[in-house]
Formats: C-alpha cells, sequence, structure tokens
C-alpha cells in the first residue's frame, strides 16, 4: 500500500486536475474519493480543500461538501482584465531581461504557433499558446505577477479551453502572438505591453462568445 502524502501534495494534486480539466466546474469533490485518487489521509484532503477554497478553485457549501467553483461570464472577463495588467508588466518586463536563448525559445514558439495554424491543429496551437504565456511570464520574473497569474489561470480555465476551439479563434489571435514576441525580440518594453494588452483585449471581446461553463 502506498504511503499516504501530505496536504500540500494533494494541493497540487487537485489544483492541477482543476487546471487540465479532469475535474470540471460544478463537479462534487467527495473527500473519500479523493482519499482514495491520491493515497492521502481524510484530514490531508480536508486541508487542501480549504486551502484551494481559499484560492477560489473551489467552494464549501454547509452539509453538502465542496465541489470546483464555476466562474461566470462577467467574473472571467473580470480575471482577464486583470491578466491584461498583470501579463502587459510581465511582457515589459521580458522585453528588458530576455537573453538570448529565451529569445530564441520565443522565436521558437512562434514558428511552431504558424504552423499549428497552417495544420489546423487546434489543439497544439492551444498547448503552444500556454508555453508562449508561460514563457514570458518566466522570463519577466516577476514572482508576485506569477503567483497572481496561477491563481487567475486556475479560476479561468475552463473558459480558456473552451476559447481556444472556438472555430477560426486561432487564426485571429496568431498575429498578436507574433506581435508580442517580435516585440520583445526587439526589446521593446513599451511595445511588448501594449501587444499584450491588445491580445488580453481581444480575449475579452470574444469571451461572451464562449459562454459560461453552465451553459456546456
Amino acid at each position: 500500500m502506498s504511503p499516504a502524502v501530505e496536504s500540500g501534495d494533494v494541493v497540487d494534486d487537485v489544483r492541477r486536475a482543476i487546471f487540465e480539466g479532469d475535474f470540471v466546474p460544478g463537479q462534487r469533490l467527495i473527500e473519500v474519493d479523493l482519499s482514495t485518487q491520491f493515497h492521502a489521509s481524510r484530514a490531508s484532503v480536508r486541508s487542501a480543500l480549504v486551502q484551494l477554497a481559499g484560492e477560489g478553485l473551489v467552494e464549501r457549501i454547509q452539509n453538502r461538501g465542496a465541489r470546483v467553483r464555476a466562474v461566470s461570464l462577467d467574473e472571467a472577463v473580470e480575471i482577464s482584465e486583470v491578466r491584461m495588467v498583470v501579463e502587459g508588466l510581465c511582457a515589459a518586463k521580458a522585453a528588458q531581461r530576455a537573453s538570448e536563448q529565451d529569445l530564441a525559445t520565443l522565436r521558437g514558439i512562434a514558428t511552431d504557433m504558424r504552423a499549428a495554424v497552417d495544420a489546423g491543429d487546434v489543439l497544439a496551437y492551444s498547448e503552444l499558446n500556454r508555453r508562449l504565456h508561460a514563457t514570458v511570464r518566466s522570463v519577466a520574473d516577476q514572482s508576485v505577477a506569477d503567483a497572481v497569474l496561477d491563481r487567475l489561470r486556475g479560476q479561468n480555465v475552463r473558459h480558456q479551453y473552451r476559447l481556444a476551439l472556438l472555430p477560426g479563434r486561432a487564426s485571429v489571435s496568431l498575429p498578436q502572438h507574433l506581435e508580442i514576441v517580435e516585440a520583445i525580440c526587439a526589446r521593446d518594453a513599451g511595445r511588448a505591453e501594449a501587444a499584450m494588452r491588445a491580445h488580453l483585449a481581444s480575449v475579452i471581446e470574444t469571451l461572451p462568445q464562449v459562454g459560461s461553463p453552465a451553459d456546456a
């Protein structure tokens, strides 16, 4: 029998499952089932759910347990508005701090994004989209901004996934992403910030077409 894992590990496991869509909005999170799935004690699972509720990923309902919190369209828009500001900052910092290797990585992702759009591979493009934003954040080296964006990503992951699958969305967002990469490679912080903000403004404009996860 596998040894029970610590509550911090359960937090990471459940958070990852929510990020990756294994647990969907509104899904009940039953302590005994999570204990079995993640080889953890009930106490560790309970502690993890309390922490995730504090992060806004889980909601605890009196006498009914916990479930994955569903984010409304209005809240998804507000989350994206905050992302627009914080990721704009990260893009500007990335333009100032990127090494030559960082720039080569960004150019490689941009090339792969073009190829994915040409091939009509929406899932590959979605993953490259995630990698691009994560790379910009990593290069920016802004720990506080990174923590904020991690939390927002978890709350909004379902909307982001449905947005990625929207017909024609990849062709619209590709030039926006390429502009972000080009601005960072030019080491133009102002242009990079403006490009990131313009991209996320486009996301906000498109979100109503996606609707609420509850409508799926």
